[in-house]
């Protein structure tokens, strides 16, 4: 951990050293802004990551897992998921949860931004897809992200890098979706294709999702931090924010927080930046004084409500070709998105995002049948698996789940961290809506595999994910909404918040990529309107 002392107020506090956090910092701090990021985790060295260990799936079942109650690291603190049909993946650490993404790059579709015009349900953003397209192509070509363009689902746009090759794998399953007359395309990834800048090269190794250990994927400890720290900013690792505190005018004026020993320290700033993922960043509004004994920027009632988390449902399909299961990347070898947008005929409304993905190993797939009868997970069953490792290929999906306020967070009032904090307590309930959409999805990805010749397709279980969102979301109207269109909280004029919390829908694509083009607009907004922002006195 670097050496807390701070001289002074500085210009930006920012908290959270992921995705939003590390695109601010750097925006920030290029400018000439002093700025100072908070992270509650540590650096992670790629060497120490499982993937080059042959105990490699057991170890993401401990010390490496995704998820922090089983992981219980230091930089960790516990959900309560009691109350809910999920258990949110997280990763507290420098780079955040992109340390463990897959790299599945994928931008909203214009309709996403407007889905109570078209749909006549949940709520229009305040923004549209024109408004964060050229921050996409900013972010695009700074960490480097490889794709094809053409693809007639999206409006026209290119990427730097030419896409990864999609294997015999991507080859054989395409060929399937083509059978069926449905939508595919070369998977878009946050990886580059080549050595890029300061990452490495990729070699294929598909353990994408439990970090790269050649540090070839644009996870954000590699994409932005050295050149945040670089233009000048300061990052403090091992620094669990307890509140924002806030002066007699009802301004944001820095943060206490507690070192890795206990002892509390107090940071002063002109501005603060929120960057704690959807449900870290509810949590630390909640935790307040008597002032704000609903929470910091809390007068619309909606911090910690709208939570978003894109169940992910897959398919298994098992093939008698060589496939080449094992290279990557994973990342997403294909992505389509021919169920994403409404179609009533469905009975439902919204849609799904699927990616083919090769499983990680024999334990994965076995993972996929822990709640069948025994003599369907073991003896036979697992022998087939381990037949067919290589010539195995995964359909996976993510479920727009639409907001709903009865879906929350909120502090555990029995749980606490290892500083003594209150916990997250995670409620939600998936609606009907989701409910028919996995059922829809569920049965499609089927005939996909079975289009493409698969011998067996195992259904998987529904399962978490690590898209955390809508929990302070934008809008213009202060009663209805948490921050506006640029990410300033209504209530504090110098607070900003660059993560998943301020979305407003989620789509179904994978958010990492409108997370950071909504971090740089927010950054651009606070650099040119720095000389009319409102400061602490």
């Amino acid at each position: 951990m670097e050496s807390p002392r701070i001289e002074g107020r500085v210009d930006v506090l920012v908290v959270g050293a992921g995705p939003g956090g590390a695109v601010a910092t750097h925006t920030l701090a290029t400018a000439g802004l002093s700025v100072v990021c908070l992270e509650q985790g540590d650096w992670v060295d790629p060497g120490d990551l499982p993937g080059t260990k042959p105990e490699f799936e057991l170890l993401t079942r401990g010390e490496w897992s995704v998820w922090p109650n089983e992981r219980r690291g230091v930089a960790d603190y516990p959900l309560n998921v009691d109350d809910a049909d999920v258990d949110p993946i997280m990763y507290n650490a420098v780079g955040g949860g992109s340390v463990m993404f897959g790299g599945h790059w994928m931008r909203l579709l214009p309709s996403d931004f407007r889905v109570r015009t078209l749909d006549g349900v949940a709520d229009d953003w305040p923004i549209g897809y024109d408004d964060l397209e050229p921050f996409h192509q900013e972010v695009d070509r700074f960490i480097g992200v490889s794709g094809l363009a053409g693809d007639p689902a999206y409006p026209d746009h290119d990427y730097p890098l030419p896409p990864h090759p999609i294997g015999p794998g991507g080859v054989h399953l395409a060929k399937g979706m083509n059978k069926l007359g449905w939508h595919w395309w070369p998977g878009t990834n946050a990886i580059p294709s080549s050595a890029f800048k300061n990452m490495g090269q990729c070699v294929r190794w598909g353990l994408c999702e439990r970090g790269c250990p050649v540090g070839a994927k644009a996870s954000f400890d590699l994409a932005y931090w050295p050149h945040a720290t670089a233009a000048g900013a300061r990052l403090i690792t091992g620094a669990r924010v307890a509140r924002i505190t806030v002066d007699h005018q009802g301004l944001a004026s820095g943060a206490v927080w507690i070192d890795r020993s206990g002892t509390e320290h107090r940071i002063e700033a002109n501005a603060v930046v929120l960057a704690g993922n959807g449900i870290g960043t509810p949590r630390i509004l909640l935790m307040s004084d008597d002032r704000h004994p609903d929470g910091l920027a809390n007068s619309s009632g909606l911090v910690g409500k709208n939570l978003m988390v894109h169940p992910v449902t897959h398919a298994f399909g098992l093939y008698h070709e060589e496939l080449e299961a094992w290279n990557g990347p994973a990342g997403q070898l294909l992505y389509t998105l021919e169920f994403a947008e409404t179609d009533r005929s469905r009975g439902f409304v919204r849609g799904t995002k699927w990616a083919l993905m090769p499983p990680l190993g024999a334990l994965h797939v076995l993972e996929q049948l822990r709640r069948r009868p025994f003599d369907e997970r073991w003896g036979s069953q697992v022998h087939d698996i381990a037949r067919h490792l290589g010539r195995t290929m995964t359909w996976s999906a993510n479920i727009d789940d639409l907001p709903e306020e009865s879906n929350t967070v909120t502090l555990d009032p029995l749980r606490t961290d290892s500083s003594g904090l209150p916990g997250a307590k995670i409620s939600y309930r998936m609606s009907e809506n989701t409910r028919r959409m996995i059922e829809f999805t569920d049965d499609r990805m089927v005939e996909a595999h079975e289009a493409a010749g698969a011998v067996r397709v195992i259904r998987g279980e529904m399962t978490e994910s690590g898209h955390l969102l809508g929990t302070a979301r934008m809008g213009n109207d202060p009663r209805t909404s948490v921050v506006d269109r640029w990410g300033r909280a209504h209530d504090v004029p110098n607070l900003f918040i660059v993560d998943g919390s301020v979305m407003v829908t989620g789509g179904s694509v994978n958010p990492t990529a409108n997370i950071a083009a909504l971090s740089l607009r927010t950054a651009r907004h606070i650099v040119e309107t720095a000389r009319d922002q409102a400061v602490p006195a």
